[in-house]
């Protein structure tokens, strides 16, 4: 496999893994994830930081969505926001794929 296939397939299990993990989060929680954790219990701040790690992409996504669709922001915003998500991304699936290696 070369460089930029194992580079695709990073980015592409990362965003499987955010996919699963904010769905597994709303079927649990009944709401979607989200980095604004202040006004919740401890525990349930504990379970939105492990959650966000891997669900991160999908959040930044939903909102840099929003952001465009509902305030109208620049469409630089969205691709900054696409390239955070896809590095993000990358990283969770270099991590899964190691661990998944690993084992």
């Amino acid at each position: 496999m070369s460089a930029f296939g194992a580079f695709l397939f990073s980015i592409a299990t990362g965003f499987i893994a955010a996919g699963l993990t904010s769905s597994f989060y709303r079927l649990v929680t009944n709401k979607p994830p989200s980095f604004q954790l202040t006004s919740e219990p401890m525990i349930l701040q504990l379970a939105g930081v492990v959650t966000l790690v891997f669900a991160g992409p999908t959040v930044i996504l939903r909102n840099a969505l929003r952001a465009q669709v509902f305030e109208n922001r620049p469409p630089v915003w969205m691709l900054l926001s696409s390239c955070i998500a896809v590095m993000w991304s990358f990283l969770s699936g270099v991590f899964l794929i190691g661990l998944l290696l690993s084992a």
